[in-house]
């Protein structure tokens, strides 16, 4: 069997590899129209910081330890052209222009996606770049060793921007992220993104949203780096017939097969099947494309393997904050149609009394009706990244917030707590659930404003109130609530507010069970106050 994979990086380089360990008389010849095979996109944004020093580090493999290793046809420096499917072979042209033809048997693409270039003038410059493979990231640190800029604007307020903009200030430079949404990190919720926000603001990066540009030269900054997601780079698949769906992707089966018999595809080129929805989507990720060329290459191979869909569980490091995902965020739950609610938690990572302890924003989303577990977000420090993990399996396994609750997860002070945040999280739900508790949420509170009659009381300590609370909000602390009852009308809801959301869930059970109509304010004034602060940020910054 001839094997022809187009793309050498992550998902050409793991299906090749894989299929010499399932078949080793396969004839297998990988074409990568670049210099380098096998490289860590994830890690050139490091090597611009400093924090990777070598360049040899960012190779996993090269060309010549893959063929040694693994007797593959490493052939770089050359670009397939086109695809002829009726008689099975590639048109491939060498770095010199000559052409030459190469038959298959079975074919891979596996070329990634581009950067997206926005339509900006000015993108030619010698100070803009885009960041995708090694010589993008030496062309740049290469311009700032030279050049020393002493400022950058970072056009997209992803994850690979945001890294970015991290590791340029590394660099000593002055960073503005430039940002057309309405929030940074688009995989986020809006709530979850505040504590993001203000983090950064506080190290020093400049961050405008809702801010629109025609062209480089207004960032006034020394150099700008486009960050504004990618494209799939399928081409070639269009050309030759093969179906595409959403953003030009390429349409595959459960077991990567294209719309051809003979051809699969993996990696960022391809659509995905959302994992909790079902529906189709596109979320380009080093995790699934390595999952996908594998699958793909058990099945040219002649096994049965399936890729059951993609999640969408990512993770971002940012200075020393980490804010990560998995799973439905809200804008996904509705475009999606599904009957959903979110609870939010503001949780230790490790037992507080042990030093060193530090708070997250653990938010989590679940079914309604079933309570199904379909969505998690997290800011925070140390342990962030294991509690999205978790969750993450959670939601592979289907699992509700009954199951959240009875999760055995490792504890000892330095680590967790008896009861885990993710525990937590499924007792909250519950409470929800059950009918423990009611709930609104800090987009609710602006809109009850003016009602006549309302009822806010804060529960917090008096000194705490003093700094600051939910407009129109009166003070009673939780120590005080059950003496002073007679000050709150029983014939009308009373809606409860505390720093977090517990003591006021607290305050609320004994208000339900003394007759009142209590509501909670889920992720209490903290909550409320961080994302009314990003939003007083992102209007200073468009003013200036």
């Amino acid at each position: 069997m001839k094997v022809v994979i187009i793309g050498g990086v992550a998902g050409g380089a793991t299906a090749a590899a894989r299929l010499r360990r399932l078949d080793e008389s396969a004839e297998i010849i990988l074409f990568e129209r670049g210099e380098y095979i096998s490289f860590a996109n994830c890690g050139l944004p490091y090597y611009i910081g400093g924090e990777i020093k070598e360049k040899s580090a960012l190779t996993v493999q090269t060309p010549e330890s893959f063929r040694a290793r693994l007797n593959v046809d490493v052939r770089t420096r050359q670009t397939v052209t086109a695809v002829d499917r009726k008689n099975k072979s590639v048109t491939v042209r060498r770095e010199n222009g000559e052409e030459y033809s190469e038959t298959y048997d079975k074919l891979l693409i596996t070329p990634g996606a581009a950067p997206v270039r926005p339509p900006l003038k000015g993108t030619d410059k010698e100070n803009v770049f885009t960041l995708r493979n090694i010589p993008d990231t030496y062309r740049m640190d290469e311009y700032i060793t030279a050049r020393k800029p002493k400022t950058a604007a970072v056009v997209g307020g992803g994850f690979i921007g945001l890294e970015m903009a991290e590791n340029l200030t590394r660099r000593g430079i002055a960073v503005t992220v430039i940002e057309a949404a309405p929030q940074i990190a688009a995989v986020l919720d809006e709530d979850t993104a505040c504590d993001l926000q203000n983090y950064l603001t506080e190290q020093g990066v400049r961050i405008r949203t809702n801010a629109k540009i025609e062209s480089t030269d207004e960032t006034g900054c020394d150099m700008t780096l486009l960050s504004v997601g990618v494209r799939p780079e399928s081409e070639l698949a269009a050309a030759c017939g093969l179906e595409t769906g959403l953003r030009g992707a390429i349409k595959t089966d459960d077991h990567m097969r294209t719309s051809d018999p003979d051809i699969y595809a993996a990696g960022d080129v391809v659509q995905i099947r959302n994992f909790v929805t079902g529906g189709e989507g596109y979320i380009p990720l080093a995790g699934p494309a390595n999952k996908q060329a594998r699958i793909a290459a058990d099945n040219i191979a002649g096994g049965n393997s399936v890729y059951r869909g993609t999640q969408g569980t990512s993770v971002l490091k940012a200075f020393g904050m980490t804010a990560a995902a998995t799973g439905l965020n809200e804008r996904a739950a509705k475009a999606a149609g599904i009957p959903y609610d979110k609870v939010f938690l503001y949780s230790a990572n490790h037992a507080s009394y042990y030093p060193g302890a530090q708070f997250m924003n653990l938010k989590v989303l679940f079914h309604k009706e079933s309570g199904k577990i379909l969505g998690a977000q997290a800011v925070g420090f140390d342990g962030t990244d294991k509690r999205i993990d978790v969750l993450a399996t959670a939601i592979r396994a289907g699992m509700t917030a009954g199951d959240l609750c009875g999760l055995e997860l490792a504890y000892a002070p330095p680590f967790s707590s008896a009861k885990d945040p993710v525990n937590m999280a499924g007792y909250v739900i519950e409470n929800l659930l059950s009918g423990k508790v009611r709930q609104i949420h800090w987009h609710d509170v602006d809109s009850l404003t003016g009602t006549p009659g309302l009822q806010r009381i804060d529960v917090r300590p008096a000194a705490a109130y003093a700094n600051g609370t939910i407009p129109g909000a009166v003070s009673i602390p939780l120590a005080q609530l059950r003496g002073r009852l007679g000050e709150i009308d029983k014939s009308r809801p009373v809606y409860v507010s505390c720093q977090t959301g517990l003591n006021s869930y607290i305050a609320c059970r004994i208000l339900l069970q003394n007759g009142f109509q209590a509501v909670n304010l889920a992720g209490g004034y903290r909550l409320y106050n961080a994302v009314r602060q990003a939003k007083t940020c992102n209007a200073s910054q468009e003013t200036t």
